[in-house]
């Protein structure tokens, strides 16, 4: 991983997500730590996740939420009213999970954010629920040493038919909604999960961000959460053997990433955490057959090409740089970061309009209101000086 060893870190929301298994249904002995960690500076858990809060019930029902119901039908007058722009307006924002509650009222939200109130909504208008796992390439991005990678997860709503108590599943009563869809979303698989699964995305989203942060108390309390709501899965494990290696406890970093790899032995995040800490341990045969197996499954790791474009960049080599910087655009299309550098990379050629269609990009695919604040006031000097 260019030297950012180890990659310390998955914010994975749906890596490693197995389903449960009878001989992994519960965390291994001897994992957890508790007397090592201080308290908590926040309340952890899951504990009114999908609660509507007062402000939550007034708008449902408020005439015009009501209205765009009767017009549009329960589900998509339900999408409309949250997230058209002449509504609620709310926002993507990658920055913090948040339950219902909280989303509603800062008016934004990451993509499990949106979701979970989304289904809180659903659920008290009486419409079934389901979340689903979406096959498509996890999305890798980087905060100092800690290398962070999202799957994505969406919802598709039902309701019930007139007079029946039972569910309308049916394809023509189902609309799936999909807060961040790839331009051929259609085409991909989707896995169910159940609301055990999600919640322990949510608290490991709530355990990585806490250790981004520097928060590494609250990130312990947790990513320990997480393991024991979500026993089967991979994700929770792997980042708590992040945190106990950033808090210098070895074996148990070894016990939690092995845990991870029972449960998901091909999980290459987890992977290339375990090898180079087998590494540092002096068990180099161990760790070089780890990072074979990281290798075959990947061969060239996120961030190759760009760490070797910013170094072109520092070097005054702008033509290498904007190839490399291109090749990672080419393989990771919705990283905001690449194409910012890629637009510097044109800039510094003189070609001021492919900047401004990378900058142009680099708004279209930030996930973080700071960033894409930043990068449109780049993008309208870039337009006032051509």
């Amino acid at each position: 991983m260019q030297g950012l060893i180890p990659i310390l870190l998955s914010l994975a929301l749906l890596a490693g997500c197995a389903g449960p298994s009878p001989r992994l249904s519960a965390p291994p002995p001897a994992l957890f730590a508790d007397a090592a960690f201080g308290p908590a500076s926040e309340t952890v858990g899951s504990a009114g996740l999908f609660t509507l809060s007062p402000a939550m019930r007034a708008h449902l029902r408020s005439p015009a939420f009501s209205a765009l119901l009767r017009s549009r039908g329960l589900e998509r007058g339900l999408v409309e009213a949250l997230y058209s722009k002449n509504e609620l307006r709310l926002d993507y924002d990658a920055s913090v999970t948040r339950g219902a509650a909280d989303t509603y009222a800062a008016r934004a939200g990451n993509c499990l954010s949106l979701v979970i109130m989304t289904a809180a909504f659903a659920r008290e208008l009486g419409m079934s629920v389901r979340f689903q796992a979406v096959d498509v390439d996890d999305t890798w991005s980087r905060d100092g040493s800690l290398v962070l990678v999202a799957a994505h997860v969406n919802i598709a709503l039902g309701h019930r038919k007139p007079r029946e108590r039972l569910y309308d599943d049916s394809a023509d009563r189902e609309l799936v909604v999909d807060f961040l869809p790839p331009p051929d979303a259609a085409r991909f698989r989707t896995r169910e999960l159940d609301e055990e699964e999600l919640v322990a995305l949510f608290l490991n989203n709530r355990a990585a961000e806490a250790l981004v942060a520097g928060r590494i108390d609250d990130a312990y309390w947790w990513a320990r959460a997480a393991v024991h709501g979500n026993p089967a899965g991979a994700t929770a494990y792997n980042t708590l053997g992040v945190i106990y290696q950033r808090h210098g406890q070895p074996a148990l970093a070894e016990r939690a990433y092995r845990a991870a790899l029972e449960r998901a032995p091909e999980s290459l995040v987890t992977l290339q955490n375990l090898a180079p800490l087998l590494a540092q341990l002096g068990r180099g045969e161990e760790a070089r057959a780890l990072a074979q197996r990281a290798a075959a499954i990947q061969p060239t790791p996120p961030f190759y090409y760009f760490d070797q474009g910013l170094a072109a960049m520092k070097r005054g080599d702008f033509g290498a740089a904007r190839a490399l910087f291109e090749r990672e655009v080419g393989r990771a299309p919705y990283n905001h970061e690449f194409h910012f550098w890629l637009a510097l990379a044109h800039l510094r050629l003189g070609d001021a309009a492919q900047a401004r269609a990378q900058l142009a990009q680099a708004v279209d695919t930030s996930t973080r209101r700071d960033l894409r604040d930043a990068y449109s006031a780049k993008l309208a000097h870039l337009r006032q000086v051509r």
